[in-house]
């Protein structure tokens, strides 16, 4: 039986720090970066937890700006 991993990839150059899809990831795998800021002074976020990623997509459907691409892929036991 193949597993589901997941992976997201933020345009941090677009991410205003709403922090949206942080609320809505159920895995908790993404947070706003501790001491980093983008080209426009918003802190954006991150993986947290990379590996925790199932690739529910929920954190890009929240994104209001569209920051957030979410990767799919099967993993054999």
């Amino acid at each position: 039986m193949s597993k589901i991993k997941g992976a997201i990839v933020v345009d941090t150059g677009r991410c205003k720090g709403c922090a949206l899809c942080v609320v809505a990831c159920p895995q908790h795998v993404i947070a706003l970066a501790e001491k980093k800021v983008n080209v426009h002074g918003y802190r954006y976020v991150e993986a947290a937890v990379p590996d925790a990623c199932v690739g529910c997509t929920s954190c890009a459907i929240v994104c209001p700006d569209g920051c957030i691409t979410v990767y799919r892929k099967k993993e054999n036991e």
